[in-house]
């Protein structure tokens, strides 16, 4: 018994339900560190979008974590990966709780990502598709709103939790969860390196799986 846990946690549409869920489990979350997966760099922590808002208002505010690091995207985006990056090497993490978005990025990290980058926070661009996404479930009035960038934890540091939880729902992942599974191994599929950790549980629903029946 090591006394103490850490966690990651995403954002984003697909999590509303799973967080409930953690939020209500019972578990003494003093014993717990949380770190934030992603963030985009250039907007406020009181903007609707704002991934640090969401896990305040869904999670943080809820219970009392040993300690919560949350990804400022406000300020120099390097120094700050810079600071995450040494505060997370170390805490091994435990267990990761992430989903897959609809062109299969896991966290940021959009098609083709980095599978070697040893950093474990990064700046990305985010591709069209991503930003469509975002639009799509109702965080942005248009998607010219959607920012061209972000801090997004690296594909190898979450690769490296000793668990992984990826919990996808609803229809329109159904064609990012038949690449994840059917697909080879590779950076134009980011999610398909799952497969390449032996701790992964996938959580699907009838509409995400209905693609590989």
């Amino acid at each position: 018994m090591k006394g103490t846990a850490n966690i990651i946690l995403a954002t984003g549409a697909s999590q509303f339900e799973m967080l409930g869920h953690l939020v209500h489990s019972g578990i003494d979350w003093a014993k717990v560190n949380a770190f934030h997966l992603d963030e985009y760099i250039g907007i406020t922590q009181s903007h609707p979008a704002s991934f640090r808002k969401y896990l305040k208002e869904r999670v943080a505010d809820k219970i009392a974590f040993k300690d919560f690091h949350f990804i400022n995207g406000e300020g120099d985006p390097q120094e700050e990966c810079h600071r995450l990056g040494q505060i997370i090497r170390e805490y091994p993490v435990d267990v990761a709780f992430i989903g897959i978005g609809e062109n299969c990025h896991l966290a940021f990290n959009d098609p083709p990502a980095d599978f070697e980058i040893e950093d474990p926070y990064i700046v990305v661009e985010l591709d069209q598709k991503c930003r469509e996404q975002q639009f799509g479930e109702g965080w942005f009035p248009n998607v010219e709103d959607v920012p061209l960038s972000a801090i997004s934890m690296s594909v190898l540091q979450i690769m490296k939790s000793e668990t992984i939880i990826c919990t996808v729902p609803d229809a329109r992942k159904a064609e990012a969860v038949r690449r994840t599974i059917k697909e080879e191994v590779s950076p134009a599929c980011p999610a398909s390196v799952l497969r390449e950790h032996d701790q992964v549980y996938l959580y699907l629903d009838q509409e995400s799986s209905s693609l590989i029946r």
